[in-house]
């Protein structure tokens, strides 16, 4: 039965028959788990409280919610005298309570579109090893989803890094298989994707096409035909191609269906940090229907600045049924995997198009990104700058210095963040704390291309990739993130990175740069917190926050540092509703 022919059904039906039949019905139609909510107070005990306040940690024996928020945090006894009404128990039985996850950096909406994509990743989390599992992949996505000549095919997730033949596919390679099908195969990094001569076309890409500035196109040896690779800024046609026009219900239906998978990794904030034009009415949509049981901050893409800005209805750093608009979002460069990250000192391997003395490029001129925080600034917007290499940090540095030098207004709080900080320098870092420069970064890199980072880039520089304990002992606050979909949605996974630091070889990168359990864990919830100008609301259990809670098998900060990574979500809370359950699917 179609959705709306359900909820006319529903419509005839009795106040009490519809709700019951709803529940069973949504259940069972929607991804996302319904939000059950808890009449009166609920007093969680019997585990391990960990509060996530202060500079060491801090367990409590009880805590009490009611009606969304934190009502009590401390002893047993002063709980029970603090109950009201019929209060509701919960017995941790020796489980871990802790602060809902708070997302750092990742794309919701990618991850959803995911769901209609061939997977095209390596082990561990696909299976794709070589050009040829690729190739059979997105010849599977054709076949069930009965996809006829002339309709574009498309897969996400490669990395030629972990393919046998150590490069990317190729346009010919794409053709062979798929002579009738445009086909584009987005790399694992989001910052390029090989198509095929049909996609070209389509596109409007020839021989005689110039690379756009802060992009690139791969040409055949003595020749300009398109070879198949493209890389950042050149990428931009292809979006809606790639990402077809669906029903706007579909695209609701995939996005719920990501919702619930945040949801079960314990996550209560989420992000959508690259919102792009066609997406923006798509994901209002999804917040007026109400399917963001969990918070979501969203960040617009920069080319739609002077737009919103513009716009005296728009609103920043607003909750409106569970969607944010964080700030802008600008890639000032690209991934270092790809090594179309910016950097001031060459990649020690030699790249797919360019020589030995390749440094990556920045996707922004200097002048622009200035324009763009200079107006970003003036209407008090927070700005997201992706920065992977140490040389688009230091736009991201210059422009900053430079705007702030200009402006005549009240100095106030930009809390303007360097997404991923990665191949950073030391030196930075200290100009992050003087500036209040904000990173947020990617630890998972080190297991997921820990051993492809030393051949790149040496190891000096790969052992300070996403160097969060350095920050900690500067006093820069910072996040920590999974950039989903390039890295899975796990926090837990997350925090083990951070705190092992170990590469997929088992291999230790950067041991100086490992946090604590505890640190690592506040890099998720106080510290990213702050991230969002949040910090009086959520990260930590005290009186008055949001009781954004997770319940945990086990506590993070005592079991050994390998077992972290195992360890389960067992329910999320959004304040105080119960939003994920395991074992309830």
């Amino acid at each position: 039965m179609a959705w709306n022919s359900m909820l006319r059904l529903f419509e005839r039906l009795s106040l009490c028959a519809w709700w019951g039949l709803a529940q069973v019905t949504l259940m069972v139609l929607c991804p996302v788990l319904l939000a059950v909510p808890q009449t009166g107070d609920v007093l969680y005990s019997g585990g391990d409280i960990l509060t996530m306040r202060g500079e060491a940690p801090e367990m409590v024996e009880a805590l009490v919610s009611r009606e969304g928020r934190i009502a009590f945090v401390g002893t047993l006894r002063q709980a029970e005298q603090q109950l009201v009404g019929d209060a509701k128990r919960v017995n941790l039985a020796g489980k871990t309570l802790v602060p809902g996850f708070i997302d750092g950096h990742s794309h919701l909406l990618s991850h959803a579109d995911g769901y209609t994509q061939a997977k095209l990743s390596p082990p561990p989390m696909g299976k794709v090893s070589s050009i040829d599992e690729l190739v059979q992949q997105l010849q599977l996505l054709q076949a069930e989803r009965k996809l006829g000549p002339g309709e574009w095919i498309v897969g996400s997730g490669y990395d030629q890094n972990f393919l046998k033949e150590a490069r990317h596919p190729t346009a010919d390679e794409l053709d062979k298989a798929f002579p009738n099908n445009p086909v584009v195969a987005i790399h694992s990094s989001g910052h390029m994707l090989v198509a095929n001569s049909l996609a070209f076309a389509k596109v409007g890409i020839d021989s005689s096409t110039v690379d756009p500035e802060g992009g690139m196109i791969l040409r055949r040896p003595g020749s300009q035909v398109p070879a198949g690779l493209v890389q950042e800024m050149a990428m931009a046609v292809f979006s809606d191609f790639a990402n077809p026009a669906r029903e706007l219900q579909v695209d609701l239906a995939l996005i719920r269906k990501a919702v619930d998978h945040y949801a079960s990794f314990g996550i209560t904030t989420a992000a959508e940090h690259l919102v792009m034009p066609q997406k923006m009415p798509v994901i209002r949509a999804a917040a007026e229907q109400g399917l963001f049981p969990i918070d979501v901050v969203a960040t617009p893409v920069f080319t739609m600045t002077e737009q919103l800005v513009a716009d005296p209805k728009f609103q920043w750093r607003r909750y409106h049924k569970g969607l944010k608009f964080g700030g802008i979002k600008v890639a000032v460069d690209g991934s270092p995997q790809g090594k179309t990250a910016f950097v001031t000192k060459p990649y020690f391997t030699r790249s797919e198009g360019s020589n030995i003395e390749n440094r990556g490029f920045a996707n922004i001129a200097q002048a622009d990104l200035e324009s763009l925080f200079a107006l970003a600034y003036r209407h008090g917007v927070q700005v997201y700058a992706h920065c992977n290499g140490d040389a688009a940090i230091d736009m991201v540095i210059q422009a900053h210095r430079s705007v702030m030098s200009g402006l005549n207004q009240p100095a106030y709080d930009h809390r303007t963040v360097i997404v991923h900080s990665q191949i950073m320098r030391p030196d930075q870092l200290t100009t992050y704390q003087e500036l209040k420069l904000y990173p947020t970064f990617f630890t998972n890199h080190v297991y997921y291309w820990g051993e492809t980072h030393r051949a790149n880039l040496g190891e000096d520089r790969a052992r300070f990739i996403s160097p969060l304990q350095s920050a900690r002992l500067k006093g820069v606050k910072a996040s920590n993130h999974t950039d989903n979909a390039v890295t899975p949605v796990d926090p837990l996974f997350l925090l083990w990175t951070s705190v092992a630091r170990e590469t997929r070889t088992g291999d230790v990168l950067g041991a100086a740069e490992r946090v604590t359990p505890y640190d690592g864990l506040k890099a998720l919830t106080a510290d990213a917190a702050y991230e969002y100008f949040e910090e009086t609301e959520k990260g930590t259990l005290e009186i008055g926050k949001l009781a954004d809670l997770v319940i945990l098998d086990a506590n993070p900060i005592k079991v050994s540092p390998n077992a972290i990574k195992s360890i389960q979500v067992l329910e999320t809370i959004k304040a105080g509703k119960v939003v994920y359950k395991r074992g309830d699917r």
